[in-house]
This record gives structure tokens, sequence and C-alpha cells, in this order.
């Protein structure tokens, strides 16, 4: 875990040339009146507070012979120094996931990525009292981290702590955005787990139940392939719940995921 320090030309040399031995550090050079600079800054200090590096500020504004002397024109203007070298980092504002893949190419963990994978290889190794342990210390650190909250509800899924998962994911408000989706798609299958449990009485509860199984085995592309199946045949049927699960795994995976490009395009022909 680092840290975030607002510098100067006085202090620019010890905390950021002579920290740079030690740990990275990004300089971010901004200014208060640049819409791209306030959008950046958020996630550079969520960012610090999971990965071993210095985010060293500079405002151009208060320190413009230092924005000079590294050439700065435009911000927000990022460096990157390492043993006490100086190299280019980004011009302008990032996503998160950009970032994320910024810090991976400077070759930079996560502490809470880093826990996560522990935390899901213990699942695979099924050993959940250790997987509890590590969500423990992960929410002692990362208490309001959403990604957090998400792979701990989708643990205790598993475990068939429903209940305790549904109130977990109920802490993920709507101004969340993506992580908002993928806790209404736990969610779902959450209801998955009850329908499986559930008697059926025609072809299509059988096979909405087996579409429901497969995704709680997270065999996710038999899973969309039985909902596709379901949306091909009757649209009507559970006021198309089908095609609702296949949105909702749709939004489990990540719109990226291979399986979303490659069933969001065979749902569509379904539906037209």
């Amino acid at each position: 875990m680092g840290y975030a320090i607002e510098v100067d030309r006085d202090s620019y040399s010890t905390e950021v040339l002579e920290k740079s031995y030690k740990t990275p550090v990004l300089v971010d050079f901004y200014a208060t009146w640049c819409g791209p600079c306030q959008l950046l800054k958020p996630i550079l200090e969520k960012l610090v507070q999971e990965y071993d590096f210095i985010l060293a500020k500079v405002d151009i504004d208060r320190e413009p012979d230092l924005a000079g002397q590294y050439g700065v024109e435009g911000v927000p203007d990022v460096r990157v120094v390492t043993q006490g070298e100086t190299i280019p980092g980004f011009v302008g504002a990032l996503s998160e996931g950009q970032l994320r893949e910024f810090l991976g190419r400077l070759n930079l963990k996560s502490s809470l990525e880093l826990g996560l994978e522990e935390a899901n290889a213990a699942i695979a190794s099924k050993y959940p009292q250790r997987a509890k342990e590590i969500f423990d210390d992960l929410f002692a650190r990362y208490p309001d981290n959403t990604r957090v909250i998400l792979a701990a509800a989708q643990f205790l899924l598993r475990v068939n702590l429903l209940d305790a998962a549904e109130q977990m994911l109920s802490t993920i408000g709507a101004d969340k955005g993506e992580d908002y989706a993928r806790a209404q798609s736990l969610k779902t299958l959450i209801q998955f787990q009850q329908i499986v449990q559930q008697p059926t009485e025609s072809e299509l509860d059988r096979a909405f139940a087996e579409a429901a199984r497969l995704t709680l085995a997270e065999d996710y592309e038999g899973a969309l392939q039985a909902f596709l199946a379901i949306v091909q045949e009757s649209r009507k049927y559970r006021d198309d719940g089908a095609r609702k699960a296949m949105l909702s795994i749709f939004n489990l995976l990540g719109s990226n995921h291979l399986l979303t490009r490659k069933y969001q395009q065979e749902l569509t022909f379904a539906l037209y």
C-alpha cells in the first residue's frame, strides 16, 4: 500500500527523487481548474491504497518552475520516477481499467487483487475457512471496496449462505455503475439457487432449472446456450425470464468477456 503527498520544488528532491530508489513514484502534474484532472484524481488516490507506489501531486499553478523544468504542456500529465530517473507516463485522464493496465506494465501488484486471487485459490481448493479469513482481512483493509463485497458475496453463495449474501449485496448502491449491475446479477443467482430446489412441472420449467443449475456451477456457456433455447421457444415464459437471465450473466461476466460478446449477438438474432 502506498500513499499520496503534495510536493513543491523544495520537497521534490527528497519526496520524489530520493524515495524513488525504494518505491516507484507517480508524479501527477495537475491544475485545480482542469476537468480531466478532477476525474483522474480520485482514481489515482483509490489505486495508491492498493498498489505499492507513491503518488506525488504537483499543482502547476503553484509550481510553474517545476512544471517548466519537466516540460509539462498539458494536464493531467503523469510521469514515472524510478531509481532517480523520470520517464514518460501518460497525458490526459485514463479510466480505472486503463490505469490498472498501466500499473501492471510497471510491474506493480495490487495487494487487493493478490488477496482476491488468494481467496479464489482457497475456494477452488475447498478451504472455505481459509477463504473466510482472507475476506475478513480484506474487509479490514478495504471496508467499502465493492470488489471485495462482490467477491465475498459470491463466496457466500457458494456455501449457500443466501441471506448473508443478499444483505451484503444490498450495500452496493445504484451510483456504483457496473458494480451495481454485478450485484443485481448476483442477486439473480440467489433466485437461481431457490429455483433449482423447487419441483418442476413442465419441460420449460425443467430447462430453466437446468440453466440455473449450470449458472450456479459457473458453466456460463452451457447456461447461456440453455437460456437462449428458452428465449427461442417462448419469450412469455417467466415474463421473458430467460432473456433477463442472459443479461444477468452478461453483467456478471463483464462487457468485454468473450462469452458476453458471443451470446449478445446470438440473443440479438433470436429477438429479431
